[in-house]
């Protein structure tokens, strides 16, 4: 039987593991080292620019790259925050998680089966077309949130791809689109013309928008779950987050 406490008694509080919060640290850590990683070896890739690769910088120009490191970015800012007892705004999670799920489904939806003499899933593009995309999308299932993410924010996320497109479009009627190797058109969007390659982009800001809405239905659900079992196990959820 437990005694009781008493005036003087030394009292020890120990804090109980989260195991939620202990896991994304370890995501976000492997984050930042997956996209550091693949973005060393798309740098470090000099003079060999092919169909959907660069030479060194001018990898910069690919929506998959930006997107990874603005997924590495919003790691580091994660990482930051929690070192300092706060939390970082879930938005950015959507935001970055839909940018590097996209990409890693139009790969393997759309490019891979348009270059299929090409190894889209060797060098940095391992970790940039699945390895980060997969761990993004692993760790915002357990990004912790206070409330529903706001319907508005998946229009942000969305806002990237359709940004993107634009400056895409821009670039290839000013500059014109170009012979290989030194086109702008380095997706191949406008092979069928400007028309097809609009629609392509706007299918693409569409799937876009759909799987930011995707993730922030399943957060909710995450989030309404937690809710419900914290109501029935007071004081004895800490360990899950």
């Amino acid at each position: 039987m437990t005694e009781p406490i008493r005036p003087g008694d030394k009292v020890v509080i120990v804090k109980r593991r989260n195991l939620r919060e202990e896991l994304q640290v370890a995501l976000n850590v492997l984050l930042i080292v997956f996209v550091g990683t693949g973005l060393k070896i798309m740098m470090s890739n000099q003079g060999q620019s092919g169909p959907l690769t660069g030479s060194g910088i001018e990898n910069l120009k690919y929506f998959t790259v930006l997107s990874n490191i603005l997924c590495g970015i919003v790691a580091v800012c994660w990482v930051a925050f929690y070192v300092f007892n706060k939390q970082l705004p879930a938005v950015w999670k959507l935001v970055s998680a839909s940018a590097v799920v996209l990409t890693m489904l139009i790969i393997a939806a759309f490019l891979a089966p348009l270059y299929p003499d090409l190894n889209l899933y060797e060098g940095g593009n391992l970790y940039f077309h699945r390895i980060v995309p997969l761990i993004a999308l692993a760790e915002f299932f357990i990004v912790k949130t206070d409330k529903k993410i706001p319907l508005k924010y998946t229009f942000l996320a969305a806002s990237l791809s359709l940004l993107y497109g634009m400056g895409y479009l821009v670039n290839n009627l000013v500059n014109g689109i170009g012979q290989w190797p030194d086109t702008n058109d380095w997706y191949g969007f406008l092979n069928w013309g400007y028309p097809v390659g609009m629609g392509i982009f706007a299918g693409v800001v569409l799937m876009h928008w759909g799987i930011a809405l995707l993730l922030r239905f399943i957060n909710d659900k995450i989030y309404r779950q937690r809710r419900q079992y914290e109501s029935k196990t007071p004081g004895q959820v800490n360990g899950i987050g």
